[in-house]
């Protein structure tokens, strides 16, 4: 069985008042919800805190970056210890903006996902194609890429703490969306990748991202390989975040 999951990226947005109130209303809302999904919250690195103080345990918490080296004189930096010994569970790793913004490359991925399963978080795996390379008929091969090479140092043993989540780029704060079939056909795809390297692909979480809203939601997640979401922007308004969460449908995954 998957894990059904709906995590909220604040990316670079909120405020410790954000927190107190949206967590707070999240947490509350969480008791009236009986479709099994795990809600996470990943906020700036300075709102960790605060959203773990409101979370109540009910609610999971993660980081939207970790470092790549263990330790040292990385000024600037975090490490996958530091997330772990402040109690999140989670840690995105290679999200698109990183990799345009930032400069990460797959084999950066890759080191920041074995430092984060060394530590004993979580690491959600960003993977996703631009519009060019869509267009061009090569989504598929791009993506297969990302997952093969991001993955490459993950031990046998260590799959159950992997989660995904695609999101192709060109619909990240556009407005646009894959529409329900083709975000499928690509989770699919994503199995078989994850099947062809030796991981036990029929349990792992495969998460859509890219401007999932509250009126498209329940559609993406009624496909049969798609587990969850990464939310955007909707994960500001607590309203909206919420009813994502509902539009899970209830009942096993995988």
């Amino acid at each position: 069985m998957r894990r059904k999951i709906v995590a909220g990226n604040w990316k670079m947005n909120g405020s410790s008042d954000l927190a107190k109130q949206l967590v707070g209303y999240v947490r509350a809302e969480l008791d009236t919800l009986d479709n099994g999904v795990e809600v996470v919250i990943i906020p700036p690195a300075l709102y960790v805190r605060d959203v773990l103080d409101q979370s109540g345990g009910s609610v999971g918490v993660g980081v939207q970056n970790v470092s790549q080296w263990a330790s040292g004189a990385y000024t600037g930096e975090t490490a996958a210890d530091m997330v772990k010994d402040l109690g999140c569970g989670y840690a995105l790793v290679g999200h698109s903006e990183r990799r345009q913004y930032f400069g990460e490359s797959d084999e950066v991925v890759a080191a920041k996902v074995e430092r984060v399963l060394a530590s004993g978080v979580a690491p959600v795996v960003c993977v996703g194609e631009t519009l060019e390379q869509r267009e061009a008929g090569e989504a598929e091969s791009v993506v297969a890429a990302q997952v093969q090479q991001g993955l490459c140092r993950v031990a046998a043993d260590q799959w159950s703490s992997i989660v995904i989540a695609y999101e192709p780029v060109w619909a990240i704060g556009t407005g646009k969306t894959a529409t329900a079939e083709d975000a499928q056909n690509m989770h699919s795809a994503i199995r078989k990748v994850l099947a062809d390297i030796g991981a036990p692909a029929e349990s792992i979480s495969l998460l859509y991202g890219g401007s999932v809203k509250a009126d498209n939601a329940a559609a993406l997640f009624a496909e049969p390989d798609i587990d969850g979401g990464l939310i955007g922007g909707a994960s500001l308004i607590a309203e909206d975040f919420v009813s994502i969460c509902r539009s899970m449908p209830a009942g096993t995954k995988g």
